[in-house]
């Protein structure tokens, strides 16, 4: 009988933590999403801008070289 009181005991402590990190799961999501957000706004303006221009073409110019075409 003490055996069982001893999982029982174990079940509810994890089932109470399991419950406890449910909102952490949100957060990440929340962080990550405010990041992906800040980073395609960070590569619109460069690639919007007169760098971005320069990179493309740059790029396009060396992937041209390499099949032999430009």
């Amino acid at each position: 009988m003490r055996n069982h009181d001893a999982r029982t005991a174990v079940v509810r402590r994890t089932r109470r933590a399991a419950d406890d990190e449910r909102g952490i799961t949100t957060a990440e999501y929340a962080v990550g999403t405010a990041a992906g957000a800040g980073l395609a706004g960070l590569l619109y303006t460069l690639l919007t801008g007169g760098f971005g221009d320069k990179l493309l073409k740059t790029l396009f110019d060396h992937v041209l070289g390499l099949l032999g075409i430009g």
